[in-house]
């Protein structure tokens, strides 16, 4: 059966949606996952747009073995060049040049004539086959491009040595009979051997559909992001790209090379590390995708399941039983639940986990997966733990000035302080900085949601916090305690940005001083 290539571009087009920045350490973990989940292709960045970006590719390039790696770059030297001093580290690199092919793009945005865009394209082309033998040729904007003109410089560009071409609708435009046309038409009037690419965005709600209706028309390959995360309405979803031609395999009669079972497992991860909440009604891996509320649903499924399920929560990774945990269970029990969800933790953060569950078994009456999946996401940091919270009390209602003690532990010291607020967490927040000498932290976001169901639920706090330039930190804390978790949120966010910090080799955050800018 045809094999369609799953290409993912997660840690590119998918880290430019607005808010998300992901560290190298982050970027590392995710390709670690999505190596796991077997894609083909792993775009693990643009590597000229940033220090940060280079390093990340140039990390991911030594460390995943089995996808290709790839990374972006204009047509140009400097950014070929750029690439492959990250890319030449992996065991598959791939070279991915975008050149925008649309009229709209060439005579507003590069002021070149067409002639000069396919020598461009086919110059680039030529020059990076020097370094590498696959090369990706991506047309931006090629659903609003005309076709002839596409068909020509493929031509040039697959003469040149490109390897695969893709053919993206940028900008969300086409409808999927307009693409799958296009597609066809592509595979008519170019070279046979060449991979052709498909590259949508979800402006107007159809990147899964038209991916698929490209897959139709023989495309190979699909490029996609977990979550459907990118830019403006984001990208194709690939949960949902894999699971319909999983599941519709007799219509589609292609398959892909996904390890299935790992779809949920990425799916929470990416969540988790982008900040970037799933919505319930999430196509595959959304919190109500199996479930059932309707009574004549529920008759249904009870009496045969594919009455209303046409996929098993289990090839995307679901636990099909509802295995509860509670302050009883032990340690094995707790680590075989952990194995079920693929966490694989070393024996000092399972002994952290583990600890941590007791605490919260002992607050809660039940223990769900969800809970169980929160404490390891959540609490199982990568931050270094360079600040510590040792304790903290709020005082606050609507006749006092809410205030804060807290007490924290940093380099072998304890630091004690205290602060008023304009509310309880503000006043905690600020007796942080006070105790740290910071200044100029702004806090550009704040929430609390409920991680399980019941009036004891566990508040979940995301927080972003910016110190002068653009990069931006997001913290975590879990707590049955909506103050303790906003604190451990906030100290987590602190910690990151004291990580990059000491590793930068600068000592401190900002001038000292107490209180904060922008909250």
């Amino acid at each position: 059966m045809r094999q369609v290539r799953i290409f993912d571009t997660t840690l590119r087009d998918g880290e430019q949606s607005p808010g998300v920045s992901l560290s190298t350490q982050e970027k590392l973990e995710i390709a670690q996952q999505l190596a796991k989940l077997k894609v083909d292709i792993i775009e693990a960045g643009f590597p000229i747009t940033s220090p940060g970006d280079f390093e990340a590719v140039t990390a991911i390039a030594k460390a995943i073995r089995g996808p290709i790696i790839t990374g972006l770059c204009r047509a140009n030297k400097a950014d070929i060049d750029r690439a492959w001093e990250a890319l030449r580290h992996a065991e598959k690199p791939m070279i991915h040049i975008v050149l925008a092919t649309s009229d709209i793009h060439m005579k507003y945005k590069l002021q070149k004539t067409p002639d000069e865009v396919v020598k461009m394209g086919a110059e680039a082309v030529a020059y990076a086959k020097q370094f590498c033998d696959r090369i990706e040729f991506s047309a931006e904007d090629a659903s609003r491009s005309d076709p002839d003109f596409l068909v020509r410089i493929f031509q040039a560009v697959i003469a040149a040595g490109a390897t695969t071409i893709n053919i993206p609708d940028t900008v969300g435009y086409t409808t999927p009979a307009e693409y799958r046309q296009l597609i066809s038409h592509i595979r008519k009037n170019v070279s046979a051997g060449v991979v052709i690419s498909v590259h949508c965005h979800n402006d107007l709600g159809m990147a899964t559909a038209n991916s698929l209706a490209a897959v139709e028309s023989g495309a190979d390959q699909v490029e996609c992001t977990i979550n459907g995360i990118g830019e403006r309405a984001g990208n194709t979803a690939m949960e949902e790209v894999v699971m319909a031609i999983r599941t519709r395999r007799d219509f589609y009669q292609c398959e892909t090379g996904i390890v299935t079972e790992e779809l949920y497992r990425t799916s929470r991860q990416v969540s988790t590390l982008t900040g970037m909440v799933v919505q319930p009604n999430k196509a595959v891996i959304g919190a109500n995708a199996f479930s059932h509320e309707a009574g004549i649903h529920q008759d249904g499924v009870l009496k045969e399941r594919t009455t209303y399920e046409i996929m098993k929560p289990e090839e995307v990774g679901l636990a099909g039983n509802k295995l509860v945990l509670g302050k009883h269970s032990g340690r094995h029990a707790f680590r075989a639940r952990l194995a079920e969800f693929g966490y694989n933790l070393s024996p000092e953060d399972l002994n952290k986990a583990f600890e941590l569950f007791k605490v919260m078994a002992d607050k809660k009456k039940e223990i769900t997966d969800r809970d169980i999946e929160a404490i390891v996401e959540n609490e199982i940091s990568l931050a270094p733990e360079i600040v510590s919270l040792d304790y903290f009390q709020v005082t606050s209602g609507n006749v006092t000035v809410p205030t804060a003690t807290i007490k924290l532990h940093k380099a072998g010291a304890d630091i004690e302080e205290a602060s008023s607020g304009d509310g309880p967490v503000d006043a905690l927040y600020r007796a942080i900085d006070r105790a740290l000498g910071i200044g100029h932290i702004e806090l550009l976001e704040y929430g609390l949601k409920a991680v399980t169901e019941g009036k004891d639920a566990l508040g979940e706090v995301v927080i972003k916090i910016k110190n002068g330039g653009s990069r931006v930190y997001v913290g975590r804390g879990v707590s049955t305690d909506i103050v303790e978790a906003s604190a451990k949120a906030y100290v987590n966010a602190l910690n990151k940005l004291l990580g990059d910090q000491y590793a930068g080799g600068t000592e401190a955050i900002a001038a000292g001083g107490a209180g904060t800018g922008g909250r």
